[in-house]
């Protein structure tokens, strides 16, 4: 029979994901993974699938349940065991794998886990990939093979080596340069899958380090997610330290934030703005981010002249849009930098690479280089709203507020260019909420932007 999937477990184009026990157990997480396997072979992709996890303490149990439900329907697998997101993705590109499967939950808590789907072009699935997966795990039975046609299972302990080796070569960094520099960073990785790799780069790098949560065994003492509000750790160690900048890390080390070197939080859009900077002097091109991404991007752009397009919120819905503009760099105001040189996936040691070559580029410290920008209020907001009535919230909000411009692309983006405000409502794609993303030039009106469209939500719901 086909594999039935519990109500409350989160699936979109990513994959699926929930808390560990209920939904997410090992039964569930070995059917969706045999179902993803045959539905690569239906597909027509050939060779392993490579397999690798997060430092999550549930992460062992579910890649040894994905392994099996993979070898049961004839998948050869390929496990890279704690590797970070791009890391996975870059290899099964290079092998030109059949495809990958990420058991992370990226930056939900520690009780949540969850599966990422990989394509043999090592990018998530997109849409369209997605829902013929979907069809097929709710209508098709994957066929098993027999006891002497069960596959092997290898281990590859070299995937992020190459992937270092990668970054380290582009040339868009000097790397003589940075090791010269001999920067002093700190670093909070939050015992996710990012401490040994961040270490290894950076030193390769000629960083003096200052770190925290460098351990990774999953057991992460804040929020992990790497915003502004969850930095006060991150912030007192480079005071202490005396670092020139800090580098807080989400799980699976896709996004990256940054504090300045006095130890304040600077937030995560800064980061792509200054990875676009390095990228856009050197190698001139469209810029591709999403729908949430802070304008200071678009003040980045202006500056070398190059255009700005914007795509939906979701990872592969960006890279699928930098292919098509022939972008030249790109990603997500979330801290995630996309890089096509070296492959169409959030990055977070690139990133910080860049970010470090950055400072090398400007001879100036990260504090300086942000007062240089203009500067924007950006404020993130969940609320609980049932989704069955977003069309009529949608409709509420463009009646109440008036913008300029709107798009409709991903939820609701209204606009005021002349007042340097947005407002962008979607329901998460990773949790049970719905955000509210709101920017403008003071904190105030940004707060009130978010408050106001709360408050429209909440008379409609």
């Amino acid at each position: 029979m086909p594999l039935v999937l519990p109500d409350n477990l989160m699936v979109s184009v990513s994959g699926v994901r929930g808390r560990v026990g209920d939904p997410l157990t090992p039964e569930l997480m070995a059917g969706i993974a045999a179902a993803f396997g045959a539905f690569l072979r239906r597909e027509g992709a050939e060779g392993p699938v490579l397999v690798g996890r997060d430092s999550r303490t549930s992460g062992p149990m579910f890649s040894r349940a994905v392994v099996a439900g993979l070898q049961s329907v004839g998948c050869p697998v390929v496990e890279l065991g704690v590797v970070p997101t791009p890391t996975l993705l870059l290899a099964v590109e290079d092998a030109k794998a059949a495809g990958g499967l990420c058991v992370t939950a990226s930056h939900n808590p520690a009780e949540w886990n969850a599966l990422k789907l990989v394509s043999g072009e090592g990018m998530f699935l997109d849409a369209e990939m997605a829902g013929r997966f979907q069809r097929f795990l709710a209508e098709e039975d994957p066929p098993r093979v027999a006891w002497d046609h069960i596959p092997e299972a290898t281990h590859d302990a070299e995937a992020w080596p190459r992937h270092r080796e990668r970054i380290l070569a582009l040339p868009h960094l000097d790397v003589d340069a940075i090791r010269a520099r001999k920067l002093r960073v700190a670093v909070d990785c939050v015992r996710g899958a990012g401490g040994p790799v961040m270490v290894d780069l950076l030193q390769r790098l000629g960083c003096e380090l200052h770190t925290m949560g460098m351990e990774p065994d999953g057991r992460f003492p804040r929020d992990p997610e790497p915003t502004a509000a969850n930095l006060a750790g991150l912030g007192a160690l480079v005071r202490d330290s005396g670092a020139e900048i800090g580098l807080a890390i989400d799980p699976d080390a896709d996004r990256l934030s940054l504090v300045d070197d006095g130890g304040t939080p600077l937030g995560e859009d800064l980061t792509l703005a200054l990875a676009s900077a390095v990228v856009l002097r050197r190698t001139p091109g469209p810029v591709v981010t999403n729908l949430s991404t802070s304008q200071v991007v678009e003040d980045v752009a202006r500056s070398f002249d190059v255009p700005v397009v914007r795509a939906p919120v979701g990872e592969v819905n960006v890279a699928r849009r930098m292919q098509a503009e022939a972008a030249v760099v790109g990603g997500e105001g979330n801290g995630g930098v996309i890089l096509p040189a070296l492959h169409h996936t959030r990055d977070a040691p690139l990133a910080a690479a860049l970010v470090l070559q950055y400072l090398v580029d400007e001879g100036m410290s990260i504090s300086e280089a942000a007062r240089r920008l203009p500067v924007y209020a950006i404020v993130k907001e969940k609320v609980g709203f049932p989704r069955e009535a977003l069309t009529h919230a949608y409709d509420a909000l463009e009646h109440d507020l008036g913008p300029a411009t709107k798009d409709t692309s991903d939820g609701l983006r209204l606009a005021w260019p002349e007042r340097g405000a947005w407002l962008h409502v979607r329901p998460s794609g990773t949790e049970p909420v719905v955000r509210l993303i709101a920017e403008a030039r003071t904190d105030a009106e940004a707060k009130a932007l978010v408050k106001r469209a709360a408050r429209i939500l909440e008379g409609v719901a």
